[in-house]
């Protein structure tokens, strides 16, 4: 919202470089396959597209009439897609963004434009309350995904390809699979609106942010809640899972970022990156689900360790001595965790009083000069 661009390097200690240039609120960022180049959208109308160096050189253009919502590059790096309140979607060449086609069905804002994976389709989300789905070459859309009850807000394809998922001002997130448009999974779990998502590498499981404050990380394969993350004092505005998945970072209202660590080697390292294959079964996940909390911190630029596995019981145990045990080292674990976070909260307040400390002594210093 300030206009700027943040890039941050993952080795701890290491310099952010902040690249301005924008006239106006940033709402998208998108790094090349390559990570050479880095691509921002603005409400001033213009995309710009970054060398993410100390210097932050830039080339600026002026995409659409009204707002950009959203920028992506195409796997191969050679041409990438733009979203706008104009109402149209944009493809452009990479190389000196030369102006490609227009698709310009929608009749509302578009909020969220994607690539597949092969660069042979794209999807888009809109404030018109569909999904649609183009073919490149042909320019043609190929399907409208029509079942979301208010604005959709996001859209991505799984990682195979095969399928899309789609977040909504309805508080839902839907699955469909592009060959038969056939609804796959609806999940109902967020009490305020869903503002985005991303699919784990491996196409197993699907992390959500909403204005409810939360993400909710699920399991496409079995088609249920897994966790939810507490960690924003404020809506959740956006998320994506590292090229690796062994990280995820989120952003918020509350002016933070937050990398998390995934942790799904815990789980089954194996079992997690198996080769992609997208959800078969239909799905209609509810709020009351078995789901386990996790309470996020509270201090800017911290990282917690977010997903955590029971180990798998033994079979002599009786079940319900199992699951009363699970449950104890679950309430245990959360317990451990708010205590770390009022430890941060603490030191937090020790940092400001120190600061108010030293502010009023410079006042008082001043006052005698």
């Amino acid at each position: 919202m300030d206009s700027c661009l943040m890039v941050w390097h993952m080795k701890p200690q290491s310099r952010a470089y902040r690249f301005t240039g924008h006239k106006d609120a940033i709402t998208c960022v998108n790094f090349s396959p390559s990570g050479h180049l880095l691509a921002s959208g603005s409400r001033d109308k213009t995309v710009r597209i970054w060398v993410p160096n100390v210097k932050g050189e830039s080339t600026a253009f002026r995409a659409h009439t009204a707002t950009v919502r959203s920028v992506h590059f195409c796997s191969d790096g050679q041409s990438f897609v733009t979203a706008s309140d104009d109402k149209t979607v944009k493809v452009w060449a990479t190389h000196r963004q030369k102006f490609l086609f227009s698709l310009s069905q929608h009749i509302n804002w578009v909020r969220c434009a994607k690539f597949s994976p092969d660069g042979r389709l794209i999807v888009s989300a809109s404030d018109d309350k569909t999904v649609k789905l183009w073919d490149k070459n042909s320019r043609e859309c190929v399907h409208s995904y029509c079942e979301h009850g208010g604005f959709v807000t996001y859209v991505d394809f799984h990682p195979s390809g095969t399928c899309i998922a789609a977040a909504g001002m309805d508080n839902t997130v839907k699955v469909w699979d592009v060959r038969t448009h056939r609804l796959l999974q609806h999940y109902q779990l967020h009490s305020a609106a869903v503002n985005g998502l991303s699919f784990h590498p491996s196409g197993n499981y699907l992390i959500t942010a909403s204005s409810d404050s939360t993400l909710k990380i699920l399991d496409l394969m079995e088609g249920r809640l897994l966790y939810t993350l507490h960690g924003h004092q404020g809506p959740a505005t956006t998320v994506a899972f590292s090229r690796t998945g062994e990280y995820f970072a989120s952003g918020g209202s509350d002016e933070q970022v937050m990398v998390w660590k995934s942790n799904f080697d815990i789980i089954d390292h194996g079992e997690v990156m198996k080769v992609s294959r997208p959800p078969a079964t239909l799905a209609s996940s509810t709020g009351n689900l078995p789901e386990v909390d996790f309470p996020g911190p509270p201090g800017r630029g911290r990282s917690v360790e977010s997903v955590q596995s029971q180990p798998q019981e033994p079979v002599s145990v009786p079940q319900t001595l199992t699951s009363t045990l699970e449950h104890i080292v679950g309430q245990l674990d959360v317990l451990t965790q708010t205590v770390s976070i009022l430890e941060q909260r603490l030191t937090l307040t020790e940092d400001k009083l120190k600061q108010c400390l030293e502010n009023q002594q410079l006042i008082m210093q001043r006052a005698t000069l």
